[in-house]
This record gives structure tokens, C-alpha cells and sequence, in this order.
């Protein structure tokens, strides 16, 4: 069916265009080029009448191939992210412990290293130690730890070890060993693997997450009750913990 319009912007002339299909005239509609007043005709019609009045004008225009592959993606990945298993609090809990084993063993090779190079004295750091776990509410074990030489310098390091492991282990490999160990995996609200940039976002976010430990650690308690299980930094860095498993097991039906 061919179809004609009166083009009003012309002063001088045939005003009449096209013909065309009716997939350009609902362009031309989305351009603007044609309103509801304007008067339209195709083969069939007697009289020229106004777009409006056409049962075209109230149909919804068949989608293009690219907005069908748009819909497709966002249906299957709707479908993926309804199948996924969140990571539940006790399992990001077990991940968190064994990370933080992990980084005690690397901390305690630094402090090794820095008491060989006469940095700081582990006799007095042992004795820090040994008060903590005879009296943990001790609020002044904390002052007297930077107070000894050597140890603001071993938490500047260690700080930056830490930091380090996240972030490129969240970046690189999605997850940090103890995550590995159990099967479970950081990755973006869409699905998507985190970039640094988000990576360290994440990081910085879980610091905040820490902060909430005052408030008996709501931080992160909102695991328990979240429907995709997530902490306070996977809300503000738009992330997601999710076992393996489900993906795993799509890779072999492939």
C-alpha cells in the first residue's frame, strides 16, 4: 500500500509526497514531519482525511530488528539474573574469614620482616597481642599498639596490602580466594564483570559497610533480609555475590 502526505512547509509547488510505506510515514510521524492534523492518503482511500484519523495512527509501530534484539537481550538476561543463587550472609561470612586468615599469614611475614630489620619489636607486639585476647573490651590496646615504633609504619602497609588484595582480585578474577574456595563470585547488577573502576569503588564502599559495625554491623545484616542478599557496599557500588554453580552448569548444556 502506498501512502501520500500533504507536506505543508512547501509554499510553491506540489505539496503532495511520497508515496511511501507506512513504516516511513510512522518515521516521518517520529520526526515530526507529520502531525495528527496534517492530511494523509493512501490507495483505497476516496479523500484525503487527517493522520489522526487513521486506524494507523493509534496502532503501535512493529519494533525494528534492532529494538527486537534489544528486548531479546534484556528478556534472557532477565531470565539469568531469576536464576541466579545469591550468596546468603553465612557463606560471604565463611569468604570474608578465610580472606582475612589469609591476609594474617601475610601480615605476620611483614611483621617478621620488618623486627629482622629492627623496624619494631615483636616481644612488645606479642605482649599487645596477648593483653587483647585477655581483656578484648580493652578500649586503650589500640593507642598503645600505634604507640609502639614501627607499628603506624606496619598499618600503613597493611592497609595498602588489603586494599590491593580486593581490588584486584575483584577486578581480575571476580573474586578473592576465600570467595574461589566457595564457589561464589562479585559481579555487576546486569550481570557484567566488575571493572576496576568499580572494583574500587566496591572497596571504598565496604569501608562504609565497616563503619556501620558501631551500629551492631546493619551494614552488613541487611544480607539476611535483602532478596538478593545484598550489603550495604553491593547497594552502593550496584553489585551482586552469586554462586558459581548456575553458570557453570549453563556452560556444559552449551
Amino acid at each position: 500500500m502506498k501512502w501520500f502526505y500533504i507536506d505543508t512547509s512547501i509554499t510553491d509547488g506540489d505539496r503532495r509526497q511520497g508515496p511511501y510505506s507506512i513504516d516511513e510515514i510512522r518515521d516521518f510521524v517520529n520526526e515530526g514531519k507529520i502531525k495528527d492534523e496534517t492530511l494523509v492518503w493512501h490507495s483505497g482511500e476516496t479523500n484525503w482525511k487527517a493522520w489522526k484519523d487513521f486506524p494507523e495512527a493509534s496502532e503501535p509501530p512493529e519494533p525494528t530488528e534492532e529494538e527486537l534484539l534489544k528486548q531479546t537481550i534484556e528478556t534472557l538476561l532477565q531470565g539469568r539474573m531469576q536464576r541466579k543463587r545469591f550468596a546468603g550472609f553465612f557463606v560471604r561470612a565463611n569468604a570474608f574469614i578465610i580472606d582475612n586468615l589469609i591476609l594474617s599469614v601475610v601480615g605476620a611475614i611483614f611483621l617478621y620482616i620488618m623486627s629482622l630489620a629492627g623496624m619494631l619489636d615483636l616481644n612488645a607486639v606479642s605482649e599487645i597481642v596477648n593483653q587483647y585476647i585477655d581483656n578484648p573490651g580493652s578500649t586503650d590496646l589500640v593507642s598503645k599498639a600505634l604507640d609502639l615504633p614501627g607499628m603506624s609504619t606496619f598499618f600503613t602497609i597493611w592497609s595498602i596490602v588489603q586494599a590491593i588484595y580486593f581490588i584486584v582480585f575483584h577486578a581480575v578474577w571476580g573474586a578473592t580466594p576465600g570467595k574461589k574456595l566457595l564457589r561464589i563470585h562479585v559481579e555487576m547488577a546486569n550481570g557484567e564483570k566488575l571493572s576496576w573502576a568499580f572494583s574500587i569503588f566496591r572497596f571504598v564502599a565496604s569501608i562504609v559497610t565497616q563503619a556501620t559495625l558501631i551500629f551492631y554491623g546493619l551494614g552488613y545484616l541487611i544480607v539476611l533480609i535483602d532478596p538478593q542478599k545484598r550489603a550495604l557496599h553491593d547497594y552502593l557500588a550496584k553489585t551482586r555475590v552469586v554462586h558459581n554453580a548456575i553458570e557453570q552448569k549453563e556452560k556444559k548444556e552449551v
